[in-house]
Protein backbone atom coordinates (compact mmCIF):
# COMPACT_ATOMS: atom_id res chain seq x y z
CA UNK A 1 0.00 0.00 0.00
CA UNK A 2 1.55 3.39 -1.00
CA UNK A 3 0.07 5.44 1.21
CA UNK A 4 0.46 2.85 4.42
CA UNK A 5 1.87 5.16 7.16
CA UNK A 6 -0.57 8.01 5.74
CA UNK A 7 -3.61 5.55 6.84
CA UNK A 8 -1.89 4.16 9.95
CA UNK A 9 -1.55 8.14 11.14
CA UNK A 10 -4.97 8.45 10.26
CA UNK A 11 -6.32 5.62 12.12
CA UNK A 12 -4.60 6.24 15.54
CA UNK A 13 -5.95 9.32 15.60
CA UNK A 14 -9.59 8.03 15.21
CA UNK A 15 -8.73 5.92 17.41
CA UNK A 16 -7.56 8.67 20.04
CA UNK A 17 -11.36 10.03 18.85
CA UNK A 18 -13.04 6.82 19.33
CA UNK A 19 -11.13 6.88 23.02
CA UNK A 20 -12.27 10.49 23.85
CA UNK A 21 -15.62 9.31 23.20
CA UNK A 22 -15.63 6.98 25.84
CA UNK A 23 -14.36 8.92 28.28
CA UNK A 24 -17.07 11.80 27.19
CA UNK A 25 -19.55 8.85 27.81
CA UNK A 26 -18.11 7.94 31.02
CA UNK A 27 -18.04 11.16 32.22
CA UNK A 28 -21.36 12.31 31.45
CA UNK A 29 -20.91 14.58 28.73
CA UNK A 30 -24.04 16.58 26.66
CA UNK A 31 -25.39 14.26 24.06
CA UNK A 32 -24.72 16.87 21.33
CA UNK A 33 -21.11 16.94 22.30
CA UNK A 34 -20.83 13.31 22.04
CA UNK A 35 -22.61 13.14 18.69
CA UNK A 36 -20.32 15.89 17.27
CA UNK A 37 -17.32 13.85 18.22
CA UNK A 38 -18.93 10.95 16.65
CA UNK A 39 -19.93 12.60 13.21
CA UNK A 40 -16.04 13.76 13.62
CA UNK A 41 -14.51 10.12 14.31
CA UNK A 42 -16.89 9.07 11.05
CA UNK A 43 -15.83 11.65 8.67
CA UNK A 44 -12.36 10.50 9.94
CA UNK A 45 -12.97 7.11 9.27
CA UNK A 46 -14.17 7.34 5.99
CA UNK A 47 -11.41 9.53 4.90
CA UNK A 48 -9.15 6.67 6.04
CA UNK A 49 -11.25 4.38 3.69
CA UNK A 50 -10.93 6.52 0.56
CA UNK A 51 -6.91 6.43 0.85
CA UNK A 52 -7.51 3.18 1.06
CA UNK A 53 -9.86 2.81 -1.40
CA UNK A 54 -8.20 5.05 -3.95
CA UNK A 55 -5.11 2.95 -3.44
CA UNK A 56 -6.76 -0.43 -4.57
CA UNK A 57 -8.49 1.30 -7.00
CA UNK A 58 -5.36 1.96 -9.22
CA UNK A 59 -4.06 -1.87 -8.31
CA UNK A 60 -6.93 -2.91 -10.01
CA UNK A 61 -6.81 -0.59 -12.96
CA UNK A 62 -3.08 -1.29 -13.61
CA UNK A 63 -3.80 -5.20 -13.35
CA UNK A 64 -6.43 -4.77 -15.68
CA UNK A 65 -4.51 -3.05 -17.68
CA UNK A 66 -1.74 -5.28 -18.13
CA UNK A 67 -4.22 -8.25 -18.69
CA UNK A 68 -7.05 -6.32 -20.81
CA UNK A 69 -8.64 -9.84 -21.39
CA UNK A 70 -8.85 -10.56 -17.80
CA UNK A 71 -11.84 -9.14 -16.77
CA UNK A 72 -11.30 -10.29 -13.25
CA UNK A 73 -9.73 -7.23 -11.74
CA UNK A 74 -12.46 -5.14 -12.59
CA UNK A 75 -15.27 -7.16 -11.35
CA UNK A 76 -13.28 -7.14 -8.06
CA UNK A 77 -12.98 -3.66 -8.02
CA UNK A 78 -16.83 -3.24 -8.55
CA UNK A 79 -17.44 -5.83 -6.03
CA UNK A 80 -15.70 -3.79 -3.52
CA UNK A 81 -17.16 -0.32 -4.38
CA UNK A 82 -20.56 -1.94 -4.01
CA UNK A 83 -19.45 -2.92 -0.74
CA UNK A 84 -18.01 0.05 0.66
CA UNK A 85 -20.16 2.55 -0.79
CA UNK A 86 -23.27 0.91 0.92
CA UNK A 87 -21.34 1.22 4.22
CA UNK A 88 -21.50 5.08 3.90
Amino acid sequence: MANKNAVITRLRRIEGQIKGIQKMVEEGKPCGDILTQISAARSALNNAGGLILENYMKGCIEKALENPSGGEELDELIDVLLKYSKQN
